[in-house]
């Protein structure tokens, strides 16, 4: 998950989210569909649960199936899907002010904190300034059901990329990065396979 502070920041924007005038957004992930992979707002707490009700309800009951980011001159859908696949987090950042206690809320695809492992499939979301290699080899080697050494980090991951297997999402709004991790289990099988029988990949580094 992101390392950046739950403390709204003067050197980051804030978006306003349309269908909740009084949310703002000042991060969020979605995947190549569009689909919620993070979401960081900050808000009262009653709006705050206002909307994450609103994610529970259907269409005909004022329900939220999707939203729109302003950015600029730009209005950005998200869609929410199946609300029960996200997670949150709230923490109340400031509790005395004008507009009463402002609260942040996480909310964020179960798979961005536990791997799919039945399917081989994870989402990462950190912090720009992260070790972005580090953090995406932890995550291969979790997700994999393969062993996986730790010296072959570079050419296995170089092998996810070249594949499409592990790919960044498309749409992130703030200091983020966000990654998909899609294996394709026999198709690694092999390829691993190959290395090891050309010397590429060893027991010994």
């Amino acid at each position: 998950m992101p390392a950046f502070s739950s403390a709204p920041s003067s050197y980051r924007p804030l978006y306003r989210i349309d269908e909740c005038a009084n949310l703002m957004a000042d991060a969020c992930v979605a995947d190549d569909n569009g689909d919620l992979v993070f979401l960081s707002i900050w808000a009262r707490d009653t709006a705050i649960q206002h909307f994450l009700a609103r994610l529970t309800l259907g269409r005909d009951e004022e329900g939220l199936s999707q939203f729109h980011l302003v950015t600029g001159q730009d209005s950005i859908p998200v869609f929410v899907g199946d609300a029960e696949r996200l997670e949150k987090r709230l923490t109340r950042a400031y509790r005395r002010t004008l507009f009463g206690s402002i609260v942040n809320l996480w909310l964020f695809d179960k798979r961005c904190v536990k791997p799919d492992k039945a399917n081989a499939c994870a989402l990462a979301v950190f912090s720009g300034e992260a070790d972005r290699t580090s953090r995406l080899w932890a995550l291969v080697q979790e997700t994999c059901p393969l062993p996986l050494l730790d010296h072959w980090r570079e050419p296995v991951l170089k092998l996810l990329q070249t594949r499409d297997m592990l790919r960044p999402l498309p749409f992130v709004i703030g200091p983020l990065q966000g990654y998909r991790l899609a294996i394709d289990v026999p198709a690694i099988t092999t390829a691993l396979g190959e290395l090891i029988r050309k010397g590429v990949l060893g027991v010994s580094q």
